[in-house]
């Protein structure tokens, strides 16, 4: 009965706020008959797991003072609860539903902030009719549960019966909507989390064996699917790695602390990540900006490697994630080579495909601009354009496509991408070299261009060579009308890189923070060095430069671009790629 009044309170607030009957509300008519809550009425609480996410005590002397800063954005609350105001964001909104926040107050460790800890709970619970609907996504209803119960030492008290019992009723009324609603949760992570949530019930709760033995089953199936063989997440977001993390290390504790054997699912795919963050880590310890992966959470990276046992090396080929690591001498090279996850998964994903990132030692080099922090979203749908990650566009336009909505001129932050067609991409070591190749048709529907990339590092690692090849082989076409065939290689080059262009105009001269000089050199028509921005970044987007190689294709129904980044001063003999083959594959 608590969890059906629940699911009616947030079903009718989204009529309100959306009008007419909500897509919570047909959900919970059509799956709350047929599927019930296993575990019976929560009555004591026996643990709580471990919060591993860095926490600020310093937000409680916020709250204190009236402000309630989220998500980057600040919101004046004064007297007021935060959950009878009008939210500034809707990320802000996710973040105080979420109540993630809680483990700032534990930090604070003072009376003050239990009470205002207390407070802000039994807030939301008296509030629940009137909450916003945005609250019970079962995505936020699951970090809500899992929040509730790392915190509960913050935010209960066995000297008051009746917040005790309050609490744990509208604990129970949650667990049963997301019995209700997981299975509707979006794909990837978020579906994830809501299966993580009851696990973390069943085992922090008295007496919910049932719990558990329902949904251990269906967490370890959706594991299994989720990470793939070689530890990659199947959104391809390396980032999405970190998160996980911070979940399933403090539910593999629940398991051993309530006497249980953890589910060899959970332990294996613990196992199989630890080697993919390593993988996907520059010189510098930032983590690559691939297909949605944001700012680097260094202390939550460092927090969950902690826990790696083996510290294995990391391979160099992530086949089913779709990554090569090359490292050679102190150069490090991370590629995408994959083709784009699910249409469901893609709400998120980049067109970055046959981009790169480079490091030298602990110096970046050659980055993707990367996802923006959510405060920053006004840029989150450049960052996933081709022209923000280093690899060829054409006509400045991205080699996926973004779906619009019949309603939209233009598409929105989390449009779906569809794209590129036939994407292919292999790895192969040649001896003195190691070669990248990879090729898609992502042009060919809108310009009837195809692109092909192959890269080349020295054994020494201080020359890598390239070639990029457009081919037009039914000539050009554009549904724009005529067209000369624009196209521009990028290389966005990290802040702490000095760029300048030669004397002659044909070749740059980069100069790395750890004093290293390297020096991009092609025969593209045109070298220049414009403006950029680094987007993954706590304090916000950053000033950078990126050196771009551009010409035109005009009549030409085949070109073909080569470009050597050399360390100076010590290469090899000489490039691996000559301007005047004809033939790469020769080289």
């Amino acid at each position: 009965m608590a969890a059906d009044q629940a699911f009616e309170r947030g079903a009718r607030v989204q009529e309100v706020h959306l009008g007419g009957p909500s897509p919570l509300r047909r959900l919970m008519l059509s799956s709350m008959a047929s599927i019930s809550y296993p575990g019976s009425k929560a009555e004591q609480l026996l643990l709580a797991p471990q919060e591993l996410r860095t926490a600020d005590p310093s937000f409680a002397t916020e709250i204190y003072n009236g402000h309630f800063g989220l998500a980057g954005k600040l919101a004046e609350i004064g007297a007021e609860s935060p959950f009878e105001i009008v939210p500034p964001a809707a990320n802000w909104a996710r973040e105080l539903y979420g109540f993630g926040w809680l483990r700032h107050l534990r930090a604070a460790d003072s009376e003050l902030s239990r009470e205002q800890a207390k407070a802000l709970v039994h807030d939301f619970i008296r509030l629940g009719s009137s909450v916003h609907g945005l609250a019970w996504q079962p995505e936020i209803v699951a970090r809500r549960v899992i929040s509730w119960l790392s915190n509960s030492v913050l935010i209960l008290d066995t000297g008051e019966p009746q917040a005790y019992a309050s609490f744990l009723k509208a604990l129970t009324a949650q667990l049963r909507y997301l019995s209700a609603s997981y299975r509707n949760t979006p794909d990837g992570t978020p579906r994830l989390l809501t299966l993580t949530a009851l696990l973390y019930a069943g085992l922090c709760i008295a007496d919910q064996q049932a719990v558990v033995d329902r949904y251990t089953k269906h967490f370890c199936k959706e594991l299994e699917r989720q990470i793939l063989p070689d530890g990659g997440h199947i959104s391809r977001d390396p980032e999405a790695l970190i998160e996980l993390l911070l979940d399933l290390l403090p539910l593999r504790q629940c398991f051993v602390a309530r006497d249980r054997v953890p589910p060899k699912e959970l332990t294996d795919a613990i196992d199989r990540i630890m080697p993919m963050l390593r993988f996907f880590r520059l010189g510098d310890g930032a983590m690559a900006r691939f297909n949605g992966a944001g700012p680097t959470q260094t202390d939550a990276l460092a927090t969950v490697l902690a826990y790696d046992d083996i510290e294995g090396s990391p391979v160099r080929t992530a086949a089913n994630s779709g990554y090569v690591r090359l490292e050679c001498g102190t150069t490090l090279v991370i590629c995408d080579i994959g083709p784009p996850p699910a249409t469901s998964l893609t709400t998120t994903a980049h067109a970055g495909f046959l981009s790169f990132e480079l490091s030298s030692g602990d110096a970046p080099m050659i980055i993707n601009c990367g996802a923006p922090s959510p405060d920053y979203d006004q840029w989150a749908l450049f960052a996933r354009t081709t022209p923000a990650h280093s690899t060829l566009s054409l006509e400045n336009d991205s080699l996926a496509e973004f779906t619009v909505s019949a309603n939209a001129s233009r598409p929105a932050v989390d449009a779906t991408l569809v794209g590129p067609a036939n994407p292919q991409g292999a790895f192969s070591d040649q001896g003195d070299n190691l070669r990248i190749k990879g090729s898609h048709d992502g042009y060919v529907g809108r310009y009837g261009v195809s692109h092909s990339r192959q890269i080349l590092v020295s054994s020494s690692g201080n020359l890598i060579s390239s070639e990029d090849k457009l081919s037009a082989y039914s000539g050009l076409k554009s549904p724009h009308g005529l067209i000369a065939g624009s196209y521009a290689i990028r290389f966005h080059l990290h802040p702490s890189v000095k760029a300048q262009i030669t004397g002659d105009g044909t070749a740059v001269t980069l100069i790395l923070r750890n004093a290293e000089t390297w020096r991009i050199s092609s025969n593209a028509e045109e070298t220049s060095i414009e403006e950029s921005a680094l987007l993954a970044d706590h304090r916000g987007p950053q000033k950078t430069s990126q050196v771009v190689l551009s010409g035109m294709m005009g009549e030409a129904r085949q070109v073909r671009i080569v470009w050597n980044i050399e360390r100076t001063g010590d290469t090899d003999a000489h490039p691996l790629v000559d301007p005047s083959d004809t033939d790469m594959d020769a080289a």
